[in-house]
Order: C-alpha cells, then structure tokens, then sequence
C-alpha cells in the first residue's frame, strides 16, 4: 500500500522524538511565535502559530515534497502556520516528560493541541488535574459530524475537552515467512517456535484486553481474580525468554524489516507497511479498540485549536487525510475515522483503501473488539505491578 509505518514511531527519520516537522516556510520551535508560549486565550483571534504534538507519522504526507497537505491547506485557509511535531511514543513518556513538570507549576507545555489515548491512564489524570482548557465549541460547528458511537466517553461525557483524532485496533501481526498463521494469544504467548521472537505492547490496556480475552474474562469490568490471571501470564512469557520486549511503537521497525515474526500491534500500522508478508488479525478471542484524543493543555490557545479541530472534522479533510490521495502523491493515516462522512469523501480520492476494512471496518469486526476498563488504569497496584513488569 506505502512505505510509510505507524502511527507511533518507525524511526526512518533520525530521532522521531525529537524532530520537528514543519510546513514550508514555517520556523518549528515550541513557544515562537503564536499559541502555546503563554496564557491560555479564549479570544477569537487565530494565532500566528498552532504548536501540535503528534505520534510519529499520524499525518498525511506529500513523500515527494516532505510535506503534509491538510497542514498546508489550513495555512493557506487560514494564515496560521502549524509547528507540527512528532513527539509522541507513548502515552507515559510523553505525560512524564513533556507535560507533567511544567503543568505541575503552572507553566504552560508550549503546545496547543497534544494526542493522548483513551486506554491509558494520562489522558484521564490530565483531566482530573484541570491541566486542559475547555474547547471553544461556537468554533466547531462540525462538531456535529463526530460518529455517535464517540460522543459521551465516560472520560468526558459531553466532550467538553477532547475530540477524537482516530481509533485503531489492537491484534496480533506476523510475518508469514517466519511462522505459521498466530490466531490467538495463546499461540503468541506459549508456541515454543516463537520464543524470543515477540513482542507484546506496553500500554495496560493493550496487553491485558488481549491476554484477559484469551482466558475468557471481561477487560471491560477488571477484578483482582482476572487480572491477577492476566498478569500472571504475560510475567511468566516475559521470564521464559517467550516475550523479547515490551514495546511502543517501536515493534513495527523489527516488524517491517524481519526481525520479529510476531508481535502485537495496532491495525493501523499494518496498514501503512504494504509488506505483503505481514498480516494482522483480530485475535480469535478478540481484540482492543482505543481512540486517540486531541485534548487543549492548560495554557494552549483555545481559539485557535479550535478551529484546527473545526477544520480536521470536515468529512472531505477527513476524507483526503485518512485515505490519501495517490495521484497527487498524498499518503493517509490509515487509521479509523472517528468522522461521519469520511469514508465517502475516501473512496473519491482512494478507493482501494476505503474499501481497506481495518480502516474502515464492519460491523461484524468492530463486535469483536473491546475497551478496557477505564478504572483499572488508576488503580494504584495494577500500575505498580504493570510498570515494574514493563520496566525490569
């Protein structure tokens, strides 16, 4: 499909979480010249800068000119320049570094619209603390096309503070010239064929929908008994030698270039890596769906990523940007669409990938996915536990 690889990192370009991406004619440095540097502001005057913190490669890129289009676009509709930077590997170290010190003190993160996943726990700690601005809904009057299924998250039940960027799923990927077909969890976790040849995600609510799954539990409704369970086999493949690594990401760069045979993985990059040898599944026993959320920190201009938002929401933007557009050498994000009416602007500019059902999925397979328990990702134990796991 192209060559481009996840919605997270595959560090083609040199130290993604550090580089800035930029459109042409825009200086991209954090705090320079518009929002994000200061006060928050409720005024409805566009700044000269929208600072945007993004996961690696969850844009959709002109390859040819090293651009992305819709970002273009907004420029020139608007005049604001967009300092777009791909900072994001994971929901933690991003939370950790980038936005709880200065948050803590008051300061603001020099962004305006940051992507935090709502099967994580950060995205609800941001809320919790007050540290994000309210959105200015009199600027999103195409708040209107956000599908039903998104509209009152019990993190925020009347959207008052996020919109969704995109949805995704979480399944297993292998590459079929390594190993035979890896159906289930069972299969990755316990096939001796596989042993140090997987990765597993190392976000909580990746990992332990699957694996709960598997043994037959609810990830929904988390009590001590399943997650003890769960735990428990994802510790014991991790002694084993069964699990190589606990990933971000980061699993798609060994995934793309042979070095694992399996892994868990977002639907979304296997998309993206057009590897006719790489394949991904709903696991037999079901799967994760998580969204990722544009969210205002304290200090952002509100105005301004509002009308980002706005923009981002209409079905044809929608449409362009989750499906490209391959005679203008545009390539999507390949993820779902959290959009109504994106998908009929995507089949006018791609229709191979509209028709691509892990970007646009059935009904039959959105019944076999499942959102994790939203309080388990607080509960203080399951952290400790889950963060010494992922760390040792």
């Amino acid at each position: 499909m192209t060559d481009r690889i996840t919605r997270k990192t595959f560090i083609r370009r040199a130290a993604a979480s550090g580089s800035i991406l930029t459109v042409p004619g825009l200086l991209a440095a954090c705090g320079g010249g518009g929002g994000g540097g200061g006060g928050s502001t409720t005024t409805h005057q566009l700044a000269k800068t929208l600072h945007f913190s993004n996961w690696t490669l969850y844009m959709d890129t002109d390859k040819k000119n090293h651009t992305f289009p819709s970002l273009v676009a907004f420029q020139k509709k608007y005049g604001t320049h967009v300092a777009y930077v791909e900072d994001i590997n994971d929901n933690a170290g991003f939370y950790n570094s980038k936005l709880r010190p200065p948050l803590s003190r008051g300061q603001s993160t020099g962004r305006d619209i940051v992507v935090l996943t709502d099967n994580d726990r950060y995205l609800g700690l941001m809320l919790k603390q007050g540290w994000a601005e309210k959105l200015d809904k009199s600027a999103i009057p195409n708040m209107k096309n956000l599908i039903d299924v998104q509209k009152h998250p019990s993190f925020d039940p009347h959207r008052d503070y996020t919109l969704p960027w995109q949805s995704g799923m979480t399944g297993i990927a292998y590459n079929d010239t390594l190993t035979d077909p890896v159906l289930s969890i069972d299969e990755l976790l316990e096939n001796p064929k596989l042993k140090g040849k997987i990765t597993v995600l190392n976000d909580i609510g990746d990992a332990m929908t699957l694996v709960m799954l598997a043994n037959g539990d609810d990830p929904a409704h988390v009590t001590d008994k399943t997650w003890n369970a769960a735990f428990a086999r994802i510790k014991k493949a991790s002694d084993n030698g069964q699990i190589r690594a606990f990933t971000g990401n980061d699993y798609a760069t060994s995934l793309a270039n042979g070095d694992l045979a399996a892994a868990m993985s977002w639907s979304g990059d296997i998309s993206q890596i057009g590897n006719k040898h790489i394949h991904w599944n709903v696991p037999k026993d079901g799967g994760a769906i998580w969204t990722d959320n544009m969210l205002i920190p304290k200090g952002g201009d509100v105005y301004t990523a509002s009308v980002y938002m706005n923009y981002v929401y209409d079905p044809k933007v929608q449409g362009l940007m989750e499906a490209g557009d391959p005679k203008r050498n545009i390539t999507g994000i390949y993820y779902i669409p959290p959009v109504k009416g994106a998908g009929v602007w995507a089949k006018k500019f791609n229709p191979p990938i509209a028709e691509n059902p892990l970007i646009f999925p059935t009904a039959a397979t959105l019944s076999q996915v499942h959102i994790f328990d939203n309080a388990a990702l607080n509960n203080e134990k399951y952290l400790t536990e889950w963060n010494n796991l992922i760390s040792g």
